[in-house]
This record gives C-alpha cells, structure tokens and sequence, in this order.
C-alpha cells in the first residue's frame, strides 16, 4: 500500500470494528491506524539495509511472525492477520473471498490504554520503582527461559555501529550532528570491540546470547495492572538475537535519554541481583558500551523518522530526538574511552567485582 491508499483507508475505510474517528500513526516502517477498541499495523513496503517488506509476499510472512514473537511476552494483544481487500471502490479490512484480491495485509491487536503508554508516563513524571520493578520479574523470566542462541556466528556489530557514517552522509541536509564528531565515535567503538572481541565470544559461548525482545524501549510498554511489552523485533533475527545485557542496555539507555538515570540503575541493579548477567568491570564497559550502541541506533531510527516525516512539526521533532540521541552515545564512549584498560580484556574472567 501506499500513502494515498492509507488516507484513503483511514477517512472512508470498511473495519470489521466500530470505529468512529480512526487515527492514523506513522512510523519508518509502519502504518498504525487506532480504532475505538483494536489497533491495525501495516507494514510499509520498504527495503532497507536491516529489513525487507518490498513484497505482499514478505510482508505477509512478517505479519506472522509479529504475531508468534510477541506471544512470547503478551497475552490477548494480537489477535491475528487480516486481509486487506476492496469493496465498492473502498478499501477494507477483510472480507475477501480469493488470495487473488488481498491489496496488503493487517495486523489486528487490542487497543491498550494510551495515556498508560510508558513514555508518555514518563514525561509526566508518573513511573515508580514499582513500576520498574514490574518490568524487571517480567523480563527475568522471559529471559532466563529464552532460546540459548548458540549455534550462529554473533551480529557484526562493529559494522551496524559503524553505518552511522553512511547515515549522516547520505542525510547531509538534516544537520543534527555538527556538535558530534561521527568518526571519533566510529574509532571508540572499533577499539573497544576489538580489545573486546574475546569477552563477546565467551559471553556467547556461556549461554548468554538468547532470542529475545530486541526493541526493548519505553514506547513497547504498557504499564497497566501488569506491564505489557510487546512490538518485539521480527524482521531481522540477528537484531532480536542477542545477549541479554545489549537487550538492557536498549531499556536503561530510553530511562536515561528521558532524564531518569536512578530509574535505569535500579532496574539494573534489581535485574542483575537476580540474574547476574554482568559479573564485573569489564562487562560493566561492555554493557555502556551497547548504550552507545543502542543510542546509535535510535539516532538512525529518528533520522528515518525525519526523512519520511511530511508534517513539519513531526519532523522538527525527529530531528531533535536525533541530536538527543547522538549527544547521549558521545557521552557513553566518552566514559569508555576514559575508562578503558587496553590490557584488561584478557583477564576479565578472572575478575568479579561487587558492582
């Protein structure tokens, strides 16, 4: 589908809900219409260096496995697929009778409540140690009963960091990095996964690389009687497939990109008390060290976000999240880069220091 078959959808669709005044939800890969009591995502057909939705074909098969991940974390959010067909010159959400007249494909959830989305209590000032403490019992036992991921050769890393350059360059007329210097940034991480090459590997050889959430961050929680995580990250496994501490790292990075760091080292330090995943110095730099990565990572996003965005306002903010983001990972190799021992990497696992 394209943008003018979406507005097209949103103003005078056919939904097999109520929905009196649907809202259409835009990110850089998605279309999200919100109805009275469900949601409808459709993916955008898109082919990026990380994903792929080009086809009907391929998005279909990552509608479905949307829906297998995230069952994994949620009950009773999604609900299943649904065609997307034409019915008296107007678009609609099921109802077709041959594969033949399927025009797209829609995931259908239940609509949480909005207000209760994490970031936006967040910037009301509303999320407690509970609350933390909540997500923390939920993700331990997710985690801990997650596929051991032992068989694959670990992401390249080094070359999803590193593609910030590429970024930046081909949206040169953006211009939200001048305070930051992308190739300083670049040379850190280099150095540092190098001297750090045999504490990822080991890390994986001792089980904890697993299959899981892979976009853990504020905006994929609900803090409802129990918090809701979903929007797992299904169209890319190396993406998803990870050690449990870059998995973190994605959380307590969004806590302090929202000006919460006390609320980011208690879930930690609650988090590892029960499942010590980071056992001393050097995997305490590594897991600032997938803060960086992660903010780098949030920075790509919103620079997409900012490119696609056709609503000024939209895409001033993309591009302030932007520099936010790229001013945070400066900030995480910064304390690297002070704090790093080139030496000490090949004793890390002969050190266990309280934390």
């Amino acid at each position: 589908m394209n943008i003018k078959e979406i507005n097209s959808l949103v103003k005078e669709g056919i939904y097999p809900c109520k929905c009196q005044t649907p809202e259409l939800i835009e990110t850089h890969i998605s279309w999200v219409i919100l109805c009275d009591a469900h949601v409808f995502k459709i993916k955008k057909p898109v082919h990026y260096t990380f994903l792929d939705f080009s086809t009907l074909e391929k998005r279909k098969y990552y509608c479905e496995r949307e829906i297998v991940l995230n069952k994994r974390l949620t009950k009773n959010v999604y609900k299943g697929i649904i065609p997307i067909t034409q019915k008296n010159g107007k678009l609609m959400l099921g109802g077709y009778k041959s594969v033949d007249q399927v025009i797209d494909y829609a995931i259908q959830m239940k609509k949480l409540n909005p207000e209760r989305r994490m970031d936006i209590e967040l910037q009301a000032g509303r999320v407690t140690v509970n609350d933390i403490f909540a997500i923390a019992d939920k993700l331990l036992s997710f985690h801990q009963n997650a596929t051991v991921i032992d068989h694959a050769a670990y992401p390249p890393m080094k070359d999803e960091f590193n593609d910030l350059e590429g970024f930046v360059s081909e949206k040169k007329p953006l211009d939200v990095y001048a305070s930051v210097t992308i190739s300083d940034a670049i040379q850190v991480s280099n150095s540092f996964l190098e001297q750090n090459a045999d504490l990822v590997s080991q890390r994986q050889e001792e089980g904890f690389v697993r299959d899981c959430h892979g976009d853990l961050h504020t905006r994929n929680i609900f803090l409802l009687r129990k918090p809701v995580i979903f929007d797992c990250l299904e169209f890319n496994d190396n993406f998803r497939q990870i050690d449990i501490l870059n998995e973190l790292a994605f959380f307590c990075m969004d806590l302090e990109a929202f000006g919460y760091p006390d609320l980011s080292d208690q879930f930690f330090n609650y988090y590892n008390g029960q499942f010590e995943v980071c056992r001393n110095e050097s995997e305490r730099l590594l897991f600032i060290y997938y803060k960086a990565y992660r903010a780098n990572v949030r920075a790509k996003v919103n620079m997409l976000r900012a490119e696609s965005a056709e609503d000024s306002s939209v895409k001033k903010q993309a591009l302030k999240d932007t520099e936010k983001y790229l001013k945070l990972m400066k900030s995480y190799l910064d304390f690297i880069s002070k704090n790093s021992d080139p030496n000490q990497n090949s004793e890390h696992d002969e050190k266990n220091d309280e934390l």
